[in-house]
């Protein structure tokens, strides 16, 4: 791995998943969130405009407010996560709608009846997708559609990601936020992340190649939009928002048919 980590988005540590690729092995391991430190560079936003922009705490996490992932509502019982933010037992997860702010009690609950992880995640590069049943479902929230189509991963389409994870100190903690990430393409991070296991099928390479805004640890599982669709959902990068080392998202496109059967299941 050429000396690189390739780190997953979550707030909590958790044992290292060996990612295998054509040619290139990648270990990704979670990083655990600074104990007083969202989205990095970003701008606060407001759930009431993003209403299936969800908050998936846990209660093992090591931050207080319990922020551990994101997901996206895509029907009124079902998430859209990352693949490595559902490790833990599936009792310890709470989903959160409609709270701007972790560390206020606003907004709705829902406990977690169903975790179906993709089973090829940790077995080959990408995958990095779930889908969570909510035991209480968020009726009458607007959902977001899934992306279909793999020709939106274009370079210079205009995406945005959200979530409450780590801002580095770009912003306050437990909040939620959003920031612009023009997507670069599966060639300019096919490059940058050679050695890391980045798979051109199956991810969106998307941010700045100098840097300064990024989704952070916590952040993972959460949406990246564009169009009105969920385009990605956050994965792993090196760092945060550091130069020449974008964000990676899976990309919905690739999966759309196994997480829509999840969905109408």
């Amino acid at each position: 791995m050429t000396g690189k980590l390739k780190f997953a988005r979550t707030a909590l540590a958790v044992t290292a998943v060996a990612l295998a690729s054509a040619g290139a092995v990648g270990t990704a391991e979670a990083r655990t969130a600074p104990p007083t430190t969202n989205i990095v560079g970003g701008s606060l936003a407001s759930t009431a405009q993003a209403p299936w922009a969800i908050a998936l705490n846990n209660s093992n996490s090591p931050v207080p407010s319990g922020q551990y992932c994101g997901a996206t509502l895509v029907a009124a019982n079902k998430l859209v996560t990352a693949a490595h933010c559902v490790g833990q037992p599936r009792s310890t997860y709470t989903a959160i709608q409609g709270r701007d702010d972790l560390k206020s009690t606003g907004g709705r609950t829902s406990k977690i009846s169903k975790i179906w992880k993709d089973p090829q995640y940790g077995r080959v590069g990408g995958h990095d997708v779930a889908v969570l049943t909510l035991t209480t479902p968020f009726i009458g929230v607007a959902t977001l559609p899934l992306e279909t189509s793999r020709a939106a991963d274009a370079v210079g389409a205009q995406s945005t990601v959200y979530g409450w994870g780590d801002t580095e100190g770009t912003g306050p903690e437990d909040r939620f936020q959003k920031v612009l990430v023009p997507v670069l393409g599966d060639a300019y991070c096919g490059d940058v992340y050679a050695s890391d296991g980045y798979v051109a099928n199956g991810e969106i390479c998307a941010g700045y190649k100098s840097g300064g805004k990024d989704s952070c640890q916590g952040d993972s599982g959460g949406p990246l939009v564009l169009n009105g669709r969920l385009f990605g959902v956050v994965s792993w990068g090196i760092g945060c928002a550091d130069a020449g080392n974008p964000g990676v998202y899976a990309e919905v496109a690739s999966y759309a048919s196994a997480l829509q059967a999840q969905i109408n299941s």
